[in-house]
């Protein structure tokens, strides 16, 4: 495989940003930033599967529209005849693997969705904590591009244990069978306002998110997060998350 000195550089800051200390929803936004033009691509989403829902939440996108991302939130992710099969695969996988090209676009999810944004030639990756897929990156090239191929998914395959454990350490939702008799005991002593900004900080949401989930100042958010970080002697985000999912 031959990388350009774009894609090398490319490729060079995307393993950095994942050794930073980021939550995951912004993990997989700079992932995405950094993969278009990895990939050459034109559009990113990015999603969170939620076991209990049986829902795709925690959107991140770019360069698709809104509106169009809000009816796959309510209709089309229920009525989508690929992407539960590229989930299936966990690992880095071309959408003409799990249906042809001529295929897909037969279909409402292709008509009434993908085309919408220009959506055609796509690759997915779904990466997994033990049984439980924690986040995916969804690429897709325009209809006049070409094809995404196999040199695609060996970049997507270097990137793919880097890119799981920086969702990890970035407060990634820990497989339950993980985390049972886990929290509790590192909560002890945190009030129970302290465990729930704590829980949400270990679900990758910021202090503004914290702050308008809870319907409390951005100031509140801030005063609590100290206290958290003092009373469980923790001095940052991945600390916490660290402290909150160690076993005991």
């Amino acid at each position: 495989m031959y990388l350009t000195r774009g894609q090398t550089h490319s490729l060079q800051r995307l393993i950095a940003l994942l050794a930073e200390d980021y939550g995951e929803a912004e993990i997989r936004k700079r992932v995405g930033v950094e993969l278009l033009s990895l990939l050459d691509a034109d559009y990113f989403a990015s999603f969170v599967w939620d076991p209990t829902s049986r829902r795709f939440d925690g959107r991140v996108a770019i360069n698709m529209g809104d509106e169009n991302l809000g009816t796959y939130e309510r209709y089309f992710q229920f009525h989508d005849p690929i992407t539960y099969e590229l989930q299936k695969r966990r690992g880095p996988t071309l959408v003409s693997q799990v249906m042809p090209q001529a295929d897909l676009i037969r279909t409402e999810f292709y008509n009434d969705f993908l085309a919408r944004d220009g959506l055609y030639h796509g690759v997915n990756l779904f990466a997994y904590l033990g049984d439980r897929n924690i986040g995916d990156l969804r690429v897709w090239r325009g209809r006049h591009r070409e094809p995404f191929d196999r040199d695609t998914l060996t970049l997507l395959s270097l990137i793919e244990p880097v890119f799981t454990r920086a969702l990890t350490r970035g407060g990634a939702p820990i497989p339950a069978e993980k985390t049972e008799q886990k929290k509790e005991v590192a909560l002890i002593g945190l009030s129970a306002r302290e465990q729930a900004i704590a829980r949400l900080i270990c679900n990758g949401r910021s202090d503004k998110e914290i702050a308008r989930e809870l319907n409390v100042a951005f100031s509140t958010v801030r005063t609590h997060v100290a206290r958290i970080f003092e009373k469980l002697n923790v001095h940052n985000r991945t600390q916490l998350a660290k402290r909150l999912f160690r076993p005991h």
